[in-house]
């Protein structure tokens, strides 16, 4: 990877460009955040392994969803019901 890049993600991130998966869950209750990527299409050829490691935790249901925004920690967020 360039040493271009985590800068520039965490440049386009600051400016709300940046693309992020918003993954949520039921049993458990939690919802994931998986980026910042530069392109749509580099995100989109990481996040079938990024499921597949949440999956194995055997959720009742999964849900994803693709946006352009800006994003802080926590990148993990347990419902506290």
């Amino acid at each position: 990877m360039s040493p271009l890049i985590r800068p520039l993600r965490s440049l386009a991130n600051g400016l709300g460009l940046a693309w992020w998966a918003r993954v949520e869950t039921s049993g458990p209750d939690v919802t994931y955040w998986f980026g910042p990527f530069l392109l749509r299409q580099e995100l989109e050829a990481e996040l079938d392994a990024f499921l597949d490691d949440i999956n194995s935790e055997q959720p009742d249901s999964m849900q994803h969803s693709i946006l352009r925004t800006r994003r802080g920690e926590p990148l993990t967020i347990a419902s506290e019901s």
